[in-house]
């Protein structure tokens, strides 16, 4: 039973995927609860490095399951209790020291957006759509969109999302900065792979500290991000990992000025 997630670990590389394509991958109350589940079985991992967020079928995610939510006789306060949930699952990969790429494709919509900007890097299909759509049915930013969208595009752009009827295309996200990458729908598995196989054959924890710096920067003071900054490249410094590409790179540049 997968309750509408899989999660496969292969040689440090963990692909985490939404499974629900008949109902363009749509978090109902089940799903909500496996991401928690998914994402802290994920983190507490040491032998993950890198991780894949994608979906199965044609959307990457509507967001709630809002037909869930109108059929099963919830309450304002079982969906207050869900999103608890996912939030739990979304801050808990941002915040921790491991690079996430997200696989875009098809629709993302609402709550998606969030689930999709949990990822550090996102490459999305040429035939990806984004959109909101909350107020069209009465219902408020949930799932870090009311957050994580802006830090990506901008207030003004997300209140343009946000308070007007309006979809994205992929080429559109790509220049609001909402995406990284736009590629033909062909080659999004391929690309993605590429991303986190160059993250795992690198200095990755060095990557997975630079998410973590970045992603932790934004809800504190200035002071505290260097201090934590100083600390952390200390800690980097030490390692073996570290000490054996900073040797490289020395030696490296004393050949080339010799």
């Amino acid at each position: 039973m997968t309750d509408g997630i899989l999660l496969r670990i292969d040689n440090g590389l963990a692909r985490v995927t939404f499974d629900r394509p008949s109902s363009l991958n749509a978090m109902d109350f089940p799903m909500a609860r496996r991401w928690k589940e998914v994402a802290h079985e994920v983190t507490s991992d040491s032998a993950v490095g890198a991780v894949i967020l994608d979906a199965a079928g044609p959307a990457f995610c509507a967001g709630g399951d809002v037909v869930a939510m109108a059929t099963t006789g919830a309450s304002g306060i079982d969906v207050t209790e869900t999103a608890d949930a996912i939030h739990d699952g979304i801050r808990t990969f941002a915040e921790a020291p491991l690079p996430m790429v997200a696989a875009v494709q098809g629709a993302v919509a609402g709550g998606g957006l969030g689930l999709m900007l949990a990822a550090d890097y996102v490459v999305a299909s040429e035939n990806a759509r984004f959109v909101s759509r909350y107020a069209n049915i009465g219902l408020t930013p949930d799932l870090g969109v009311s957050t994580l969208l802006p830090a990506a595009i901008g207030q003004r752009r997300a209140l343009q999302l946000l308070l007007q009827d309006r979809m994205l295309t992929a080429a559109e996200a790509l220049d609001w900065g909402l995406v990284a990458e736009v590629v033909a729908s062909a080659d999004l598995v391929t690309r993605v792979e590429q991303i986190a196989r160059f993250w795992l054959d690198g200095a990755t924890a060095a990557f997975g500290q630079a998410t973590r710096l970045v992603r932790m920067g934004a809800g504190r003071t200035f002071a505290e991000n260097l201090a934590d900054e100083a600390a952390t490249i200390g800690a980097s410094f030490d390692t073996p990992e570290a000490k054996a590409r900073v040797a490289a790179f020395a030696a490296a540049s004393a050949k080339g000025r010799s």
